[in-house]
C-alpha cells in the first residue's frame, strides 16, 4: 500500500537516470512508465514510486499530486524602477 509520503515523493523526486533524467516522476510520460511496467521496475523506492505515478496517470488523478509539489522559490525582489512620462 502507498502512503502520503509516497505521494509526496512522486510529486517531488526526479528521475535519476535515462532519457528523462531530472524530470519529476509524476511528469514522466505515461508511455515511459508503461515501458517500465513491461520491462521491469527498478528496485527499491524508485520502482514503487514509478508504479504509483503510473496508477495516478492511468486513473486521471494527477491533480491530487499538484498541491504536493515542491513550493516554488520566489525570486528576491529587485530594486523598484519607476518610469515617468512627464514632460
Amino acid at each position: 500500500m502507498f502512503s502520503q509520503e509516497d505521494l509526496i515523493q512522486v510529486a517531488r523526486q526526479t528521475m535519476p537516470f535515462g532519457k528523462y533524467n531530472g524530470r519529476i516522476l509524476i511528469d514522466l510520460p505515461e508511455e515511459y512508465l508503461l515501458w517500465f511496467s513491461h520491462k521491469g521496475w527498478p528496485n527499491g523506492n524508485l520502482g514503487q514510486w514509478l508504479q504509483l505515478a503510473l496508477e495516478i496517470k492511468i486513473n486521471g488523478l494527477e491533480q491530487i499530486v499538484d498541491p504536493l509539489r515542491e513550493p516554488t522559490k520566489k525570486k528576491a525582489d529587485g530594486p523598484k524602477v519607476r518610469i515617468s512620462f512627464d514632460d
